[in-house]
């Protein structure tokens, strides 16, 4: 982790913040005051220091590194907001801090990394990028150039009067990252007292969007179902025609086209799953094994989708008490690709899955100690 308490026995005194090493804040309010008299904007990492795998590889591949230190100094004031386990390497009042901060801006995952201007609005939001500190700086940069344009835009605006404010603001919003919209909602009860007959069509136009996007969400979410149903009922083919004719049929961009597609894998996975938990049921592990590893071979599955079925024989082999293939399993899994979102998952839960096993073996060999005993 990149910070230390206070030592605050030694000193005879107790310590509000944890203090972070090699120029990382702890208190959000103390850097953005730092951020406002330096004039600089706030790079804020959300992060889980000694759990989250990807946030100690973002620790260890970027921030640890001088290039990164000498590539935000001039920038950014750098805060770190901990969600470690073991809670005595954080102050209370830094948790209590830390989960307000999440709740306030809406953080689901760690590492979550959001740019902000002085104030605390955030323009920008990232996470974990391969490639080293240098390309993680240029991303950053250019992050910091579209947020000083938005900071530009409104300033501009300011200066504006009546339906010519409103356009300008609006079109600040429309270059605005959806998900970080909410921190902006000034500027849109601004364009709303501006503009209240709605002569530019903002109004109509943000509900025919949004319209249009849930009549979009009704329609997949109809086919998800249909083809669930088809699915369950070992129907694959049906429900694979199903959606090739959905795509079709509508105007979908690429990711929709995507998301769509994958959930063939989500049918085949759905039909597999319910012969492999019938004969695990039956106390038939070994089968079950075998059935998931005769479909992977024969469907000549690689990458994510190989991963995912994979996981599917985590149950019968710890039902079966198999655990060195367990442990064999999670390690094959991560190393066909680490990742993945798959993989992501895998190597994150792997330790607390092993030390359930240690356990296991525990408990059996003391009762197994205990009835020698007897």
């Amino acid at each position: 982790m990149k910070h230390k308490l206070l030592a605050s026995v030694i000193l005879g005194m107790t310590a509000t913040f944890a203090t972070a090493a090699e120029g990382w804040m702890t208190d959000f309010s103390a850097a953005k005051e730092k951020a406002i008299k330096e004039n600089k904007s706030l790079l804020v990492d959300f992060t889980g220091s000694d759990w989250c795998h990807w946030c100690i590889k973002l620790d260890e591949e970027v921030f640890a590194h001088e290039a990164f230190k000498k590539g935000v100094a001039e920038k950014f004031v750098l805060v770190e907001l901990d969600f470690p386990r073991d809670k005595s390497k954080v102050s209370e009042a830094t948790i209590k801090q830390n989960a307000e901060l999440q709740k306030k801006y809406n953080v689901k995952g760690f590492p979550t990394i959001l740019l902000m201007n002085a104030n605390g609005t955030p323009f920008a939001k990232t996470g974990y990028q391969a490639g080293g500190p240098e390309k993680y700086v240029q991303s950053l940069d250019a992050f910091l150039k579209e947020g000083k344009a938005i900071d530009s835009s409104i300033a501009a605006a300011a200066k504006l009067e009546g339906l010519e404010k409103a356009k300008a603001l609006t079109m600040t919003i429309d270059n605005i990252d959806e998900s970080l919209l909410p921190y902006y909602q000034d500027i849109t009860d601004q364009i709303t007292a501006l503009d209240p007959e709605d002569k530019l069509g903002t109004k109509a136009r943000k509900a025919a969007e949004k319209a249009a996007e849930k009549a979009k969400e009704d329609k997949i979410n109809k086919l998800f179902v249909e083809t669930s149903a088809l699915g369950k009922e070992g129907k694959v083919k049906e429900a694979n025609a199903l959606i090739d004719s959905f795509i079709a049929d509508n105007t979908l961009d690429e990711n929709i086209v995507a998301q769509i597609r994958g959930y063939q894998k989500t049918i085949k996975f759905m039909k597999l799953s319910n012969d492999v938990n019938l004969l695990s049921r039956a106390g038939k592990f070994d089968d079950a094994i075998k059935t998931v590893d005769t479909h992977v071979t024969e469907h000549n599955l690689t990458g994510e989708v190989k991963q995912v079925f994979l996981s599917m024989k985590m149950t019968p082999l710890f039902q079966a008490k198999k655990y060195d293939a367990v442990e064999a399993l999670l390690k094959e899994i991560i190393a066909i690709d680490s990742e993945s979102e798959t993989g992501k998952s895998v190597e994150q839960m792997a330790p607390g899955v092993m030390a359930h096993i240690k356990k296991i073996k525990a408990a059996e060999m003391k009762a197994a100690e205990e009835n020698k005993a007897k």
